[in-house]
């Protein structure tokens, strides 16, 4: 697989501290076409109030650096934060996209959440699915989509030259890999995953979604195929069923996420909160000892 033949996008990186989360503007420098790579709503959990604090950071700088946005790219359906994309393109314009087998993930969630009657199951609320391998278009550039599931069955991640926007698949090396627990998780697919995004070349670099400053360190979010390769602490040395053992019995102490349920049942539907009701409010629901993580 070789990703030497196009120019090198321009990233930037956005961290959202509140829910450790990175997210991109990837730039294609010669006709300032642009992608924004897993946006952020802020919320705020004991209130229910959300601000768009971290998407008008992402906005100002599309806008003061003259760049015109095709693409609002989703890795996967986040449990950690819910997503900025309606509201960036409600500002900027752009397609918001994400990989086809989300009507896997909206049959599971859209059950457990007894989603209203007309809950579509079928991606409709987003603007474009992405089949593994697509080649989409960002100027000059391509965007390459890997079907890359494990975390959850519809995660992508996008090859951009010699870039690989990974998800929440791969963490930085002192950190290790994504967990596998969550509904329509396979830690067996997830290793899978690990090996199609590592036998991309040596140098391609790999930019995370999350980083959580293991040890006290610098919050870090980039890493090469040649560094996960050699140093990952989940991945070095370890055959198939030992990563997979040692996936599943680390998934089983693991805590939920505090946003899991927010996030889920608001990303299920692109970013848009569930439908109002009759009082004109929409509600986030809670569903009572259902969850098993």
């Amino acid at each position: 697989m070789s990703n030497s033949t196009q120019s090198v996008p321009v990233i930037t990186a956005f961290f959202d501290k509140a829910t450790s989360t990175v997210s991109y503007v990837v730039e294609d420098p010669e006709t300032k076409d642009c992608a924004a790579i897993d946006c952020v709503l802020d919320y705020d959990v004991s209130k229910g109030q959300t601000s768009t604090r971290s998407a008008d950071k992402m906005i100002k700088h599309i806008t003061e650096q003259g760049l015109n946005l095709i693409w609002l790219l989703e890795t996967h359906v986040h449990a950690d934060h819910l997503s900025g994309a309606p509201y960036i393109q409600s500002q900027l314009g752009g397609k918001i996209a994400i990989g086809d087998q989300i009507t896997h993930v909206q049959d599971i969630f859209g059950h457990l959440f007894n989603a209203e009657d007309d809950f579509a199951r079928n991606g409709s609320q987003f603007d474009h699915l992405i089949s593994p391998n697509e080649i989409l278009k960002l100027g000059h550039l391509t965007i390459m989509a890997l079907h890359t599931p494990g975390h959850t069955p519809a995660c992508m991640s996008f090859v951009v030259s010699d870039a690989c926007f990974v998800g929440d698949t791969l963490f930085m090396p002192d950190y290790g890999t994504a967990r596998c627990d969550f509904p329509g998780g396979d830690a067996k697919a997830l290793y899978d995953s690990l090996q199609l995004i590592l036998s991309l070349p040596d140098n391609t670099r790999l930019f995370m979604c999350h980083d959580y400053a293991p040890g006290g360190r610098e919050y870090l979010w980039q890493s090469s195929v040649a560094e996960s390769k050699a140093n990952n602490i989940h991945l070095v040395g370890k055959s198939k069923t030992e990563f997979v053992h040692m996936r599943e019995t680390r998934d089983a102490q693991l805590n939920t996420p505090r946003l899991l349920l927010p996030s889920v049942q608001v990303n299920m539907r692109a970013g848009h909160m569930p439908p109002v009701e009759d009082n004109g409010i929409a509600y986030i629901k809670i569903p009572v000892n259902q969850m098993v993580t």
